[in-house]
């Protein structure tokens, strides 16, 4: 059976990522651990926090000396999360770790020597969702799936109906989902969207609670809403995400955080739920310019895939042939592969609208003229997104880009 672990946070400060098992100890040459903390990892624990539990817990042993952090693998569903053994083998198993809250407590149980089970503080944390759409859904759902109580408001309320089919609450407006939670994630469609529903959810707001905006936005825009959100005495977050629907569905997605720390670390529980890997990497903006930088290279590389496929056709050679051939070289992305087939067929079944595509395209060219960056390919794929839009292909997945080259 796998483990699931997480990189030091002094070996990689800005994320944590699954990787393979592996023994974590930290421990000074110079000092004899006398505090054990033996940390359970499994792939049920994954969800539930391991990755952060194991992280918070070397971060603490690199302070101090005595302590002694180890990994097992667990056979057994852990409930709450990640159990916790402290003090060799017949020490007190601790449930539930799954916060720096949790971390704190057990080190106090070392320090002091009590015994007993707590819940994770992450278990009481009330969340809201802002957002049905193609990525607000499947998002929502895993919230769901790995325990959490969700309030979901949405625009359009129908659009919410597989959401509260699983168990989540329907909330009547935004600032109402605000008001019944303690952290609220909004994931829409483009900076007006993610404006307008911080302006709509700010009256819900208040001190102790938490925003975090995974939406897809420019650097400017999300400071605009950090301002607004922190002017009612909340913690703010820019969070966007890489990845497409079903990455969202397979809790697979990549956060880009910036903004409050102490927000990040309060729901780096929820991020482990939705994802397989998140950054901090600041201040508010860096999230949102380090998501533009990526769409704008998917996005030219879609383009340019676009290219390679219309020429194959124009040459008279197999297309079939050329996903195949890219498929054993060093440019080979599952992006080809999941895509291809479907642009050979002429469909684009939505994962990643076109039109989103452009706006990233878009955003990413103005961060580009900001900075004095030349940008040429971004700009000629910008252009194809465009024609492609002119063709009527806004709402199809972003690799209807190829339809710009028909004649």
């Amino acid at each position: 059976m796998s483990a699931i672990l997480a990189p030091s946070p002094r070996l990689s400060p800005r994320a944590v990522v699954v990787t393979r098992p592996r023994r974590v100890v930290r421990v000074s040459a110079s000092a004899e651990p006398c505090k054990r903390v033996k940390v359970c990892v499994n792939k049920e624990c994954k969800r539930a926090g391991s990755n952060r539990t194991v992280a918070l817990f070397e971060a603490a042993a690199a302070a101090d000396a005595s302590l002694e952090v180890t990994t097992q693998v667990c056979l057994d569903e852990c409930g709450l999360g990640p159990n916790v053994q402290i003090n060799g083998d017949d020490g007190p198993i601790v449930n539930g770790v799954k916060s720096q809250a949790d971390v704190d407590a057990v080190l106090a149980k070392l320090a002091g020597g009590e015994d007993g089970a707590m819940a994770s503080s992450s278990e009481t944390i009330r969340v809201g969702f802002i957002g049905a759409g193609i990525m607000g859904v499947p998002m929502a759902k895993n919230l769901l799936k790995a325990g959490h109580g969700v309030t979901i408001w949405n625009r359009t309320a129908s659009a919410c109906d597989p959401v509260v089919a699983e168990g989540a609450t329907l909330a009547a407006s935004a600032a109402e989902a605000c008001e019944k939670s303690d952290v609220i994630f909004v994931m829409v469609s483009d900076p007006a969207a993610a404006l307008a529903c911080a302006e709509a959810a700010a009256p819900g707001l208040s001190a102790g609670k938490g925003y975090v905006d995974v939406s897809t936005v420019d650097a400017a825009t999300s400071t605009e809403i950090a301002a607004l959100v922190r002017g009612t005495g909340a913690m703010f977050l820019e969070a966007p995400v890489s990845g497409s629907k079903a990455p969202a569905e397979q809790g697979a997605l990549i956060f880009l955080a910036a903004g409050d720390r102490q927000l990040y670390d309060r729901v780096a529980p929820h991020l482990e739920v939705m994802g397989k890997a998140h950054f901090f990497l600041g201040d508010v903006g860096a999230g949102a310019n380090m998501k533009l930088v990526v769409n704008s290279v998917m996005g030219s590389m879609m383009a340019s895939f676009a290219e390679g496929l219309t020429l194959t056709e124009k040459a008279g050679l197999d297309r079939e042939t050329l996903l195949e051939v890219i498929s054993l070289g060093a440019i080979n992305t599952p992006m080809y592969a999941l895509k291809g087939p479907n642009m050979i067929k002429g469909a684009f079944p939505p994962a990643f609208p076109l039109k989103h595509q452009q706006k990233d395209m878009r955003l990413a060219l103005e961060l580009g003229e900001k900075l004095d960056v030349t940008m040429p390919v971004a700009n000629a794929a910008n252009e194809m997104y465009k024609v492609a839009q002119g063709k009527g292909k806004d709402d199809d997945d972003f690799s209807a880009v190829i339809v710009a080259l028909e004649k």
